[in-house]
């Protein structure tokens, strides 16, 4: 065969295979050379536009790295406002827990349509309170605004309230003020021992978180805070349990009686046995910390009470960590 292809005139007879071979072999290499070359190109290109993308994000995260430093620097006000410092706990919502207590509010009063709105001016007004009080408000947010924003909503018969534990007489002004946006000119009366702290079991002595004392000069200037009405609140230094104070505030039917005093199931057994007596018809009465799993007597002494063939109450549902109640009519 190599014989054959140094034979001048093989090589001439078999230049056109030869040629042939050749174009055969090289249009796939050529095509393999075009594939090769967009490659690269396209490797190039995508390289390129890689770099500015990493360019533009580098540039994006520099600015959103100044953003950040300047809303922290601008954080300290808020945090001075809401944090729990000189509070048993922070004043901020969630959007989940904020949209939690609007439902739960619209369930259990039927006034859907107003139980956004209601949320939004206790919350506003708990805040205005708390920065120009003496003290504090008891309890979580959701809770705090959560009585506020329903008792107003499910219309009460009277405008006589019965505020059993007040602390520092703070949750009663705001109260005031809520029932005077819906129309109502409330009468306030109050029933707390005013003992210069808390009583609650397992309460320390000194464990409050304001410094304040429970006392009745504190109770009176924050009442001022709810306008006339808490102004003109009639307060009565005692246990709830004492004849002698309910002999003193048993001169008129309520149409709302927070039951806030003695945590314990003996105590708030006495104080629903007590309400049955002092509630209008149709009344509210709202059990704080119902549900709450560091005061457990108040949903066992609630729901034994409920249980009973003689009660003038109904379940109207809860709210937070509270139940709403409704006297028969």
């Amino acid at each position: 065969m190599s014989s054959l292809l140094r034979n001048p005139v093989a090589r001439k007879l078999l230049r056109p295979a030869t040629s042939l071979v050749d174009q055969r072999v090289q249009r796939p290499v050529g095509r393999l050379r075009k594939d090769i070359d967009k490659a690269a190109r396209g490797e190039r290109e995508a390289r390129e536009s890689l770099r500015k993308d990493v360019e533009a994000l580098r540039r994006e995260l520099g600015s959103l790295r100044k953003e950040v430093a300047e809303l922290r620097g601008r954080q300290l006000p808020f945090e001075l406002l809401f944090e729990r410092s000189g509070r048993a706990g922070n004043r901020t919502f969630t959007k989940e827990q904020f949209d939690r207590l609007v439902a739960q509010i619209g369930e259990v009063t039927g006034q859907s349509p107003y139980a956004r709105r209601n949320v939004v001016a206790a919350f506003r007004n708990v805040v205005a309170v708390e920065a120009l009080g003496v003290g504090r408000l008891a309890g979580a947010s959701s809770n705090v605004c959560g009585k506020l924003a329903t008792v107003p909503l499910l219309d009460p018969p009277t405008a006589e309230v019965l505020e059993i534990g007040t602390l520092h007489g703070m949750f009663s002004a705001v109260l005031m003020r809520m029932l005077h946006r819906a129309g109502l000119e409330p009468r306030l009366t109050i029933v707390d021992p005013l003992a210069g702290s808390q009583l609650q079991p397992g309460t320390k002595p000194g464990s409050e978180p304001t410094g304040t004392p429970v006392r009745l000069d504190v109770v009176r200037a924050n009442l001022a805070l709810g306008g006339v009405a808490g102004e003109q609140a009639r307060v009565q230094q005692g246990l709830s349990g004492d004849p002698a104070v309910r002999a003193a505030v048993a001169d008129r039917a309520y149409g709302v009686v927070i039951v806030d005093g003695d945590h314990s199931a003996e105590g708030v057994a006495a104080d629903l046995a007590w309400a049955e007596e002092i509630t209008a018809p149709g009344g509210i009465v709202v059990l704080d910390d119902y549900g709450d799993p560091a005061w457990t007597g108040v949903q066992a002494a609630a729901d034994a009470h409920l249980a009973r063939a003689d009660t003038r109450f109904s379940l109207l549902g809860t709210v937070a960590t509270s139940a709403y109640l409704r006297a028969a009519g």
